[in-house]
């Protein structure tokens, strides 16, 4: 209940607030519009960038005979610490 008290009263503060200072509230959206313009472009053009640079890295995707190749070396070390894993619990 407080909550929608506090809310109201604000609500009602601001329409005041805005209709006592209608011109410079123009001036500070004037001003800050062009700034918010410029931050979304920049924003979008690291976005599109970044997006770019990710279609890049999947054009240089890796030969399938390396993955071969780190396949069986990863199987092989898993072989290995199983079995050291095993000595370990006999000892």
């Amino acid at each position: 209940m407080k909550t929608l008290i506090g809310g109201a009263v604000a609500a009602v503060l601001g329409l005041i607030g805005l209709s006592v200072w209608w011109k410079p509230f123009l001036q500070l959206l004037a001003g800050a519009i062009p700034i918010m313009l410029l931050l979304g472009g920049c924003l979008a053009l690291y976005l599109g960038f970044d997006e770019l640079k990710d279609t890049w890295k999947k054009n240089d995707t890796p030969a399938p005979e390396k993955e071969e190749e780190d396949v069986e070396k990863y199987k092989s070390e898993i072989k290995e610490l199983k079995q050291e894993i095993e000595s370990l619990k006999k000892a």
